[in-house]
């Protein structure tokens, strides 16, 4: 059976031209995806000197790269039911020492460099960082460095319940977004896409930066219900293979009520960047979507 279209997506080819599927004006969560901004913001301001992602964070053992690329060794607070049954219990998001306290608690998972692990905290801490370099919140940075310079005027940095209020879905309407430690961005799908199709065509940051971005760690083959045949990460990027479409290289994301896809294509004969948005959990769902969008095109 061919999977229905998510209620909302972008499709965005290199060469020019956008199809968007559903209403371009809705605001959803991006979740990870803000991952991907944050790399960004990195890279950017080490561009212009104001920081060094390779030297070791004060009173820290890793990198900021290290952070960056979940390199870090550090555990992640999705695996602590507590964190969930907060969450599902609509409590306010924990202090945010709490939070990294029951975090490292769990026990570092290896030494910095010497593994890989998603860590939700390491985007935290990184995140921290790059504020803490620029003088600037990460919504203030995001603008500065991302969407004023694409004209991305849509997205911004959700920090109460009445600013995640806005996003489509009904469930949004009670969550906090607090509970997403690195912060969560929201935006238009046109917007993801935007953001993720300007990244590879070079509009935001210098060859070499681009080229050191999508360096990627090999993480295996094919994931069950997901539509990789090989998957890896690279900096603040998912990367790998999706079969016949090649190449697809962007975030996922996945929140308590939705899920999301943000990918570039550019192995197919039109190389494109789609942007998929659905309720449910399932990041497979919004992850296969966009491969059939990418290869329908």
């Amino acid at each position: 059976m061919t999977p229905q279209p998510p209620l909302h997506a972008c499709r965005l080819y290199d060469e020019g031209g956008c199809e968007i599927f559903g209403d371009p004006d809705l605001m959803f969560p991006w979740w990870s995806v803000t991952k991907t901004a944050i790399a960004i913001c990195a890279f950017r301001l080490a561009e212009q000197g104001q920081l060094d992602l390779d030297a070791l964070l004060p009173g820290q053992p890793f990198t900021l790269h290290q952070l960056l690329t979940h390199r870090a060794g550090l555990p992640d607070y999705a695996s602590l039911p507590a964190y969930h049954a907060a969450v599902r219990a609509d409590e306010a998001p924990w202090p945010r020492d709490a939070l990294v306290e029951a975090a490292l608690a769990q026990g570092r998972l290896f030494a910095p460099g010497q593994g890989w692990r998603y860590s939700n905290v390491g985007y935290l801490l990184a995140r921290e960082r790059i504020e803490a370099v620029a003088g600037q919140g990460l919504g203030a940075l995001v603008d500065a460095q991302i969407a004023g310079p694409l004209g991305l005027d849509s997205v911004m940095l959700a920090q109460t319940r009445s600013e995640f209020a806005r996003v489509a879905w009904p469930a949004a309407r009670r969550y906090h977004p607090g509970w997403v430690y690195h912060g969560c961005l929201i935006g238009t799908a046109p917007d993801a896409a935007q953001m993720m199709q300007a990244l590879f065509a070079g509009r935001l940051l210098r060859a070499e930066s681009l080229s050191r971005m999508r360096e990627t760690l090999p993480l295996g083959g094919a994931l069950p219900g997901r539509p990789w045949t090989e998957h890896g990460y690279a900096t603040g990027l998912m990367s790998g293979r999706a079969g016949t479409a090649g190449r697809a290289i962007g975030h996922s994301g996945a929140g308590p009520f939705s899920v999301n896809a943000v990918y570039h294509f550019p192995d197919l004969p039109r190389p494109v960047t789609v942007a998929s948005f659905t309720d449910g959990h399932d990041e497979g769902v919004a992850e296969r979507e966009a491969v059939r969008l990418a290869l329908s095109g």
